[in-house]
């Protein structure tokens, strides 16, 4: 296997290992993939700022070798939209949870695809508010059991990426971690798209989801449920709506260019220069 796999070791900060997530966590991969896709870019943490937020997700930054901001919750893209305004050149990943990034932050969510800020926002989805005991999320599966819908859940689920696209983000994609190669891929593409870019990585979540919801918490078998449940965009486009309408369709959604904004200025974004 070629070397450039691996995460190089000076992207993490060493006092911060190990990482607080819970055994079979996608957060952990997620981090892993991130660290993989900066290495094969060969761009490092330390040269952009990374942004979370509160819940599992936006715990990653904190093991990164990173100029990173830590805050309140859904307030990420803010943050974000400031750093670009003052220092367009900065690269400003952020990282949110589903519902950092779609309940409480839900209108800056949309208001960053709206303007089409530069900046990447990689949404850890593992499909309940999990770092607070496994309630209802924005994209909780209808009918699907968590701690407060014990007779299952009776909102039917944002699709974030759709949102993502109707509001006007210029990339958008979704993996889950068990597309390992697929989410690396996604994550390369967003860092190098000029513009607002979503990756959504659908991600396990034994602790709560997997034990409500599925009724497990082995790891393994949540990982196999998400297989089951991923479409690629290739079939789901030949199939009718209800034959999906249970699935988590994945693939790349929107790629595309627009003028970028900064602040009061907007200036045109140029070729996107990306790897396949």
């Amino acid at each position: 296997m070629s070397p450039k796999l691996y995460p190089r070791r000076e992207n993490t900060r060493p006092d911060s290992l190990p990482h607080m997530f819970c055994p079979g966590c996608g957060c952990g991969q997620v981090l892993n993939y991130f660290l993989r896709a900066c290495h094969e870019l060969d761009v490092k943490p330390q040269d952009m700022t990374c942004i979370g937020g509160v819940g599992c997700a936006a715990r990653i930054p904190v093991f990164l070798d990173t100029d990173a901001l830590h805050g309140i919750h859904g307030r990420t893209l803010p943050w974000a939209t400031g750093i670009k305004m003052t220092r367009p050149d900065m690269p400003v990943v952020v990282f949110a949870g589903d519902g950092d990034a779609l309940s409480i932050g839900g209108n800056h969510f949309i208001h960053a695809a709206r303007r089409n800020i530069d900046v990447t926002c990689i949404v850890v989805n593992n499909l309940n508010f999990a770092m607070t005991g496994g309630q209802v999320a924005p994209t909780t599966p209808l009918a699907a059991t968590t701690m407060t819908t014990p007779y299952g859940s009776s909102e039917p689920p944002f699709d974030l990426c759709k949102m993502a696209e109707t509001s006007g983000a210029t990339y958008v994609s979704r993996w889950t971690t068990a597309h390992a190669m697929q989410a690396i891929r996604a994550i390369k593409t967003a860092m190098q798209h000029t513009g607002f870019s979503v990756v959504e990585i659908i991600t396990g979540c034994p602790t709560h989801f997997g034990r409500y919801a599925l009724g497990t918490g082995d790891p393994t078998k949540v990982v196999d449920w998400i297989k089951s449940a991923a479409i690629p965009k290739t079939r789901a486009d030949k199939m009718d709506p209800e034959e999906m309408s249970e699935g988590l369709v994945v693939g790349e959604f929107v790629n595309t260019q627009r003028p970028v904004f900064y602040g009061s200025t907007i200036y045109e974004s140029g070729d996107n220069d990306e790897t396949s």
